[in-house]
């Protein structure tokens, strides 16, 4: 159990993550506690991707350990951690532009139990009325927040408990950036937990409860999300301020 007597979901313990030579992350540690949503904000090159794409399992760690529900998953691979209940939803919402909405959909939930996918439908189209409308339609056909919240849907399809988005404002005007943000709070009241990596710093905190400030694979300040959007050094450096 964790602060308050939460219970820590994931324990990521000082990894270290190379890409080639480059030694992209160092000794980074973090926890989501189980019902939260907790962002990373950093500038670009940071290492926040690089972090979730760790957790993951797309990227192994050169040292430390990963904890997910109390197991050690350091070096699990992808398709074992989508089925432990961690879903990836990549920047660039990476959706399959010529096959449709549905389709997309059903990409997602390739773990699931044939009898489950007809309500992990439900559950998507409930979050999203428009996929519902445009479940024939294809992908490429999508505006770009249509896009993001088919991403976000084929994420869900997966059942997560911890869902990762990573930048799911990127590309958005500020009012649909709003509203993803308002849907990821619907999502978190369903009992999904939610780590987001989010280049709109004030958005993200103002939506979390906790955050993590990465510079240059280090994490540089971390603590509640009023304790960062109040810290003089995160207010000058990432929030405009």
């Amino acid at each position: 159990m964790g602060k308050e007597g939460l219970l820590v979901l994931l324990n990521v313990n000082n990894i270290n993550v190379f890409y080639g030579q480059v030694h992209a992350l160092w000794d980074v540690s973090i926890q989501v506690h189980a019902g939260e949503i907790v962002t990373l904000i950093g500038s670009n090159g940071a290492g926040k991707s690089t972090l979730l794409k760790t957790i993951a399992g797309i990227l192994p760690p050169k040292s430390g350990e990963i904890l997910y529900d109390g197991d050690e998953v350091t070096h699990l691979r992808a398709n074992k951690m989508v089925a432990k209940g961690v879903v990836l939803c990549p920047e660039g919402r990476s959706i399959f532009p010529k096959m449709t909405v549905g389709e997309n959909l059903r990409v997602g939930a390739y773990t699931r139990e044939k009898g489950e996918i007809e309500a992990s439908y439900e559950r998507v189209y409930d979050l999203f009325p428009i996929l519902k409308d445009r479940r024939n339609q294809m992908g490429a056909t999508l505006s770009g927040g249509e896009q993001q919240m088919l991403a976000i849907g084929r994420s869900l399809m997966s059942a997560p408990r911890l869902l990762m988005l990573d930048e799911p404002s990127l590309g958005l005007s500020p009012l649909l950036t709003e509203k993803i943000f308002e849907l990821i709070l619907q999502i978190r009241s369903q009992g999904v937990t939610v780590l987001i990596v989010e280049q709109n710093a004030v958005m993200g905190l103002s939506t979390a409860d906790r955050g993590y400030v990465l510079e240059v694979g280090h994490i540089r300040y971390e603590g509640s999300s009023t304790e960062l959007l109040h810290k003089q050094e995160v207010l000058e450096t990432y929030l405009g301020g």
